[in-house]
């Protein structure tokens, strides 16, 4: 069993790995945010990556997203768990706490988030875009670190840099959205079109700019319960490996099925080559 670890801000690298070594990557969509950390945790083999490179240099816009979740698929990540820092939308999910998402709302605009285009059209169903086995075992894994562990939830994918205004945070709240970052809806897309499992582990850091008694968000702020929450996040992939070895079959190794529409005559070469590892059963 192989686990993928998207590493957010913050969450730059892991302890605990036995016989690390970096993998240099490359792939047909450029080059992965920085060499991918591989090794042995918890019975299982991870694949460890900064999404924000080394030294966090990729702002949410810049990050090779589609490079990123190929180069894991590539060296075998059956499973990838995003980790990443978010806002709560609220009152009762609160700087500290964990939330495991099962919901995406995508207002992101400048940023590449298929495989698909470029001579080579095709369509994913995305109504669940979490895997509901993966997150399960996310959950038992984060059970028991002494944080309070929400199941469930929805995520605004917004595309920053800025943090959110408070009319636009007020809006998200109406929508019924429960918390707020820049990365999860992308990757979760991208996952779900490499037929990989996709599980989210969103660290609350702050009220977004909605909490009349809160101060609005800033990044001292957010730095300040990230230190603490990045530790217990580094404790549930510790504890990961067990849990998904014991986790229920799911269908996301064929959620891309039957997804290409383009006739096989009209795919070039080119376009073969660079969706083979995803997509080689149906071109």
């Amino acid at each position: 069993m192989i686990l993928g670890v998207l590493g957010g801000s913050g969450l730059y690298d892991l302890d605990g790995l036995t016989e690390p070594r970096r993998e240099e990557v490359s792939t047909p969509f450029g080059p992965p945010s920085a060499p991918i950390v591989s090794g042995g945790i918890g019975g299982a083999r991870l694949l460890f990556l900064p999404r924000h490179g080394l030294g966090h240099r990729f702002s949410p816009s810049e990050i090779n997203y589609r490079a990123n979740v190929f180069a894991l698929k590539s060296l075998g990540a059956q499973r990838i768990l995003s980790v990443s820092a978010v806002g709560s939308l609220r009152e009762g999910l609160a700087p500290g706490d964990f939330v495991l998402p099962d919901q995406f709302i995508d207002k992101t605009f400048r940023r590449a988030s298929t495989f698909f285009g470029d001579g080579v059209v095709g369509h994913v169903g995305f109504a669940e875009p979490t895997c509901p086995a993966f997150a399960s075992a996310v959950a038992a894994a984060a059970a028991p670190g002494g944080k309070r562990v929400h199941r469930g939830g929805t995520y605004v994918c917004m595309e920053g840099p800025q943090f959110s205004t408070r009319a636009e945070s007020q809006l998200h709240r109406s929508w019924g959205a429960d918390i707020i970052g820049m990365t999860g809806a992308t990757e979760a897309k991208l996952c779900r079109e490499a037929e990989v499992c996709f599980a989210s582990l969103a660290l609350v850091t702050d009220y977004d700019a909605w909490h009349a008694s809160e101060a609005a968000v800033s990044v001292e702020a957010v730095v300040a319960v990230l230190r603490a929450n990045v530790a217990g996040a580094q404790d549930v992939i510790r504890r990961l490996g067990e849990h998904v070895a014991k986790a229920a079959p799911c269908t996301c190794a064929r959620a891309a099925a039957h997804a290409v529409i383009t006739a096989p005559d009209a795919i070039s070469a080119e376009a073969r080559g660079r969706l083979r590892l995803l997509h080689g059963r149906d071109l």
